[in-house]
């Protein structure tokens, strides 16, 4: 039997780097970490760490034990936070990661909402790219994600999608009117290279790709960019409502995303969970 104090101990050495910062972010002495260590080696009869130099790292099996052991913590503190909320919602927390618009959005409304309804429940929010939100949903890091997408999503690894809303996406320029075929020529603002797939697959769908000159992607910068008549770029709704730059024209285009929240594992949801979710859906109506 595996003892969640010393997956702890690993999970922390793993996160930290080595065992000073473990025991510093544990607020554990230094030998009680090694102890720690050497009896969960003793425990899987697997050789956890190695030494380096001074410090130590990870071997393969610690690296794979320390993952599981995120997830295993994340779903122990997630059963505590969830028998807490139990008891009529008098206490207990909801985990909330959600990308950066719906942060500034969607967000808001349904915590006040929530705050009045159950002002005992503890609300804490990450603000996290759909993919990385996506991990620690997985992970048990939060209970709840606010994530988009492009294309109709299926269930991922035990992770279940319950549709919220539809984010109309636009073209942003000097000119109203505009579509993305107007624009085959222009000079184009987009986001990093692991952000502008959607940007390139419009254009690419309109007969042309772009020719990206500005690469951002912060909504500010590249509204400021498109207001100093340096390019064009799309941009949801969402992104609008939270900032509008003078002097940009947002055209609608013929293209939406599908903003989801999920959910981990079977229902129901817990309690918290449950009651966030419908403060957020009722503040959209």
């Amino acid at each position: 039997m595996l003892d969640i104090v010393r997956l702890r101990v690993l999970a922390a050495v793993a996160a930290h780097g080595s065992v000073t910062a473990a025991a510093q972010a544990l607020h554990y002495s230094q030998p009680s970490v090694s102890h720690h260590l050497a009896r969960l080696e003793a425990e899987t009869g697997a050789r956890l760490t190695q030494r380096v130099g001074r410090g130590i790292r990870l071997t393969a099996e610690g690296e794979l034990l320390a993952k599981r052991a995120n997830e295993i913590i994340g779903r122990v503190d997630a059963a505590s936070a969830e028998l807490s909320a139990m008891v009529g919602l008098q206490a207990g927390r909801v985990r909330i990661a959600a990308f950066t618009s719906a942060l500034s959005v969607l967000v808001p409304p349904a915590a006040a909402a929530m705050r009045e309804l159950h002002p005992n429940i503890e609300l804490h929010l990450t603000d996290a790219h759909p993919v990385v939100a996506s991990q620690q949903l997985r992970d048990g890091e939060v209970d709840l994600a606010i994530v988009f997408h492009y294309d109709d999503a299926t269930p991922d690894d035990g992770i279940r999608y319950s549709y919220l809303l539809d984010d109309p996406v636009y073209l942003l320029g000097k000119e109203p009117g505009r579509t993305l075929e107007d624009d085959r020529d222009s000079t184009w603002i987009a986001g990093c290279v692991n952000c502008r797939a959607e940007v390139v697959d419009m254009c690419q769908a309109a007969g042309f790709t772009p020719r990206i000159a500005y690469v951002s992607d912060d909504i500010i910068v590249k509204q400021a960019l498109v207001a100093a008549g340096l390019g064009v770029t799309t941009m949801p709704g969402l992104a609008l409502r939270s900032h509008h730059a003078d002097g940009v024209v947002a055209s609608e285009l013929p293209f939406r995303r599908r903003i989801s929240i999920a959910t981990f594992g079977e229902p129901p949801d817990p309690p918290a969970t449950a009651a966030f979710i419908a403060a957020l859906s009722s503040t959209q109506g």
